[in-house]
């Protein structure tokens, strides 16, 4: 499995988990505020490695 395959199922699974975590314990839980800054985290990490990308097929 590459990286893009690889973040993309880190991504969907952060997405999937966060939504049961949601709910479950509803918006302001601890654990579901703490589920979604990770895959925030995911996101940016994801939108880093597409502008880098975009970036390196512009030069």
């Amino acid at each position: 499995m590459n990286t893009d395959e690889t973040l993309n199922q880190q991504l969907e699974d952060a997405r999937q988990r966060l939504h049961d975590l949601y709910e479950e314990y509803g918006f302001g839980h601890a654990c579901v505020l703490e589920q979604s800054m990770f895959l925030d985290e995911l996101i940016n990490q994801y939108n880093r490695m597409f502008q880098t990308r975009k970036q390196t097929q512009l030069v």
